[in-house]
């Protein structure tokens, strides 16, 4: 295994598993826009250019293959009613995956965002699944991502 870190974000990656952190700092950038910290985790290859909720990366999965997205938001957002729940997703249920939760729809997908607040940082938790007629093969994997990742 290795071990993907970043921005005060960290997790085991299982073997064949590709990571990438794109650090933000929220300073004011110079058109006034401000960079948020992405973390990508994937099951199959990670195209070197990409987009925060991964356009360019799921056009190229596999029914086998699972991508994921972990999204922090701007600090004053932590804690507001859309990032009410405490805690880091870690157990995802099958049941929970839908064809429509999808950033860019793509034929035989299915995803599932989660919101939350957790140690003062706002983040998103996206996720998309290669088939989802195979969300119970695909989702165990999924939770052992989830299990092994930590926010400072």
């Amino acid at each position: 295994m290795s071990r993907l870190i970043g921005r005060g974000m960290q997790v085991e990656l299982p073997p064949g598993w590709e990571g990438a952190v794109t650090s933000g700092d929220f300073r004011e950038l110079s058109d006034g826009a401000r960079r948020p910290t992405v973390m990508h985790i994937a099951s199959f290859p990670l195209p070197p250019q990409r987009g925060d909720w991964g356009s360019g990366a799921v056009q190229l999965m596999r029914k086998t293959d699972v991508f994921m997205v972990l999204f922090e938001y701007l600090p004053e957002q932590a804690g507001t009613p859309l990032f009410s729940d405490n805690e880091v997703p870690r157990q995802l249920d099958p049941s929970e995956f839908d064809e429509t939760a999808l950033q860019e729809m793509r034929r035989g997908q299915s995803g599932l965002q989660r919101f939350f607040t957790y140690r003062g940082r706002a983040f998103c938790l996206y996720v998309v699944l290669g088939s989802h007629l195979d969300r119970k093969d695909l989702v165990p994997r999924v939770n052992e991502v989830l299990a092994g990742l930590e926010i400072e």
